[in-house]
């Protein structure tokens, strides 16, 4: 890019800053030297391939969405908690709003996350123990007392059964007197990351498929600021892929939720700034950052030139990022304070949205408070002294970073191409990511590719060519044992109790209504969303909606592989 080139689009870049709204802030350094709110190459010179990096706010966004940075709003604190029952999750939650959290993101137990009830035999010894335990409405209304949901942003980290539980917390909100269509937050629903890392499906994917369908066009519809589709690589590198893995299998994701959004015919003008992304910050530092900044460069291609994007806020790839609970120990655990912040402080420089930074004694148990309160102190010792919030991505340019952004980007586009040719004839046809992912769900490319990489760091980490302190280096300590949180079994009975009592207070006819018209409707292309927020609101359990749609779509099993 010439010099001419460089100098208008500084000076559009400009234009959009001086517009924007700025927080009232002290932008200067410790020492109360000025700084500016982005720096470029300097005034008359020239810089190849200057186009790819651009300035903040402006496409390709490199350098992130906003003219301003984080001059203009910081990301959202959403630290992620759920324990127990919902009256606990919920004193949890009021602490960490008390706390400073700008949002809140809902964990849920793994009865929830499989679509079960808390008093089912598959059920046993697992309720409250990873999450929070929701088995219908009721549960909801308690998870949110006292808290506005009109008035807080509200993340949901639920895939499978994720359609129904969204029903019930919009019932909640009902119940409160909110307005629907002004909630705003987010809801993970991502099952391709399901059949491809976390296993946790309810049916085959078409089926779920249809589901998150029908929600893309209800919140179109209905409650428009609310994004219903959270693609998440959080899950896939945790399994063990490696950043570009991560990079390129989520954004592929993302394209297959893309082609399932035209070929229901919705606008992807419309629907694309409603799907947002979840991204794992790992411990390689540099290379978390370029990762970051290749997503959003990636997608807005992408959405472009395949897909005929052209609003600016479908171009945007919007992300939540949590620092990386597979990089934990449980060795030395209070050296995980420090791995977090390295995290929290790639994902920051990296631009992310929201940030989640998980707490020190998380390998060993759920948070206590003291841990979840040092993991929320975390990001606001960033935000509040360090200055990285003052200049808009302040990497960008560093030989190093723009060079392994490049080298990220290549590699995804790589793994692209890949997926495209499992698709078979027709690879540059809109739908054939999907077919490719399908594919690759089927016969275990995702799985065993990711198998590998696992396999290879492992391997790494046994000769020690990669050194994780407390580990396999440095193993040495004078640390005493940590006082961990344990979820009594008594959670278990009581939420069984509970959930019987209102069996027994509601109106079964009203329960046995609300399920046949959903089963009668899933016989049909009709929009399931009302039918479940009817079930939702009869106090259907969760297990009960998800049993009658077992029972009609069937259950998946994942193919044999040797």
């Amino acid at each position: 890019m010439n010099a001419e080139e460089i100098a208008a689009g500084r000076a559009r870049w400009q234009a959009r800053y001086d517009a924007a709204r700025k927080r009232d802030a002290d932008f200067t350094t410790l020492s109360g030297t000025a700084v500016e709110p982005v720096y470029g190459p300097p005034e008359g010179a020239a810089y190849p391939g200057f186009e790819r990096i651009g300035w903040p706010g402006e496409y390709p966004y490199t350098r992130g969405l906003y003219p301003t940075g984080y001059r203009g709003r910081t990301w959202t604190i959403r630290q992620f908690a759920g324990f127990g029952n919902a009256r606990q999750t919920n004193e949890r939650y009021k602490m960490l709003l008390v706390a400073g959290g700008g949002g809140l993101s809902v964990a849920f137990d793994m009865p929830t996350l499989m679509g079960r009830d808390s008093d089912e035999p598959q059920s046993l010894g697992e309720v409250g123990h990873c999450g929070v335990a929701i088995d219908s409405a009721a549960d909801m209304d308690v998870l949110f007392d006292g808290i506005d949901l009109a008035g807080v942003t509200t993340s949901m980290t639920i895939s499978g059964p994720a359609v129904p539980v969204f029903c019930m917390y919009l019932v909640a909100a009902e119940r409160q007197g909110a307005d629907l269509s002004t909630l705003d937050g987010t809801l993970q629903t991502d099952i391709f990351k399901e059949y491809i890392a976390q296993k946790e499906w309810l049916f085959a994917p078409e089926p779920h498929l249809r589901l998150i369908g029908d929600l893309m066009e209800y919140c179109q519809a209905e409650i428009p600021r609310y994004k219903p589709l959270s693609v998440s690589g959080y899950h896939i590198r945790e399994a063990g892929a490696t950043a570009a893995q991560e990079l390129a299998y989520t954004l592929a994701d993302g394209f297959g939720y893309v082609e399932l959004g035209l070929s229901r015919g919705l606008d992807v003008n419309r629907f694309a700034p409603g799907l947002s992304f979840f991204f794992d910050a790992h411990v390689d530092f540099f290379e978390e950052i370029a990762k970051f900044r290749a997503a959003r460069r990636i997608w807005a291609r992408w959405l472009r030139e395949r897909y005929g994007a052209t609003e600016a806020k479908a171009l945007w790839l919007r992300f939540h990022t949590q620092t990386a609970g597979v990089s934990l120990t449980a060795q030395q655990p209070v050296n995980n304070v420090v791995r977090t912040a390295v995290e929290a402080l790639a994902a920051v420089l990296g631009g992310t949205n929201s940030l989640h930074t998980n707490a020190l004694d998380e390998t060993l148990a759920l948070p206590t408070d003291a841990s979840a309160e040092i993991a929320l102190r975390t990001q606001q010792v960033l935000m509040e002294e360090t200055g990285v919030a003052n200049v808009a991505d302040p990497l960008g340019g560093s030989w190093y970073v723009e060079a392994l952004t490049d080298a990220v980007e290549a590699q995804a586009e790589e793994i692209f191409e890949q997926i495209l040719r499992l698709a078979g004839e027709g690879p540059h046809r809109i739908g054939a990511m999907t077919s490719g992912i399908l594919r690759g769900i089927e016969d275990g490319w995702f799985t065993a590719h990711i198998a590998d990489s696992a396999f290879t760091y492992q391997q790494a980490l046994e000769r020690r060519t990669k050194k994780i302190v407390g580990m396999n280096v440095h193993t040495g300590t004078v640390a005493q044992d940590l006082e961990i949180l344990r979820i009594s079994h008594e959670v278990e009975l009581e939420q069984r109790r509970l959930l019987a009592g209102r069996r027994a207070a509601r109106d079964e006819a009203a329960v046995r209504k609300a399920l046949s018209r959903l089963v009668a409707e899933a016989r049909t292309d009709a929009n399931l969303v009302p039918a479940l927020l009817d079930a939702a609101r009869a106090e259907a359990t969760l297990g009960e909606i998800c049993g009658a749609l077992r029972d009609e779509w069937g259950n998946y099993r994942e193919p044999a592989r040797f």
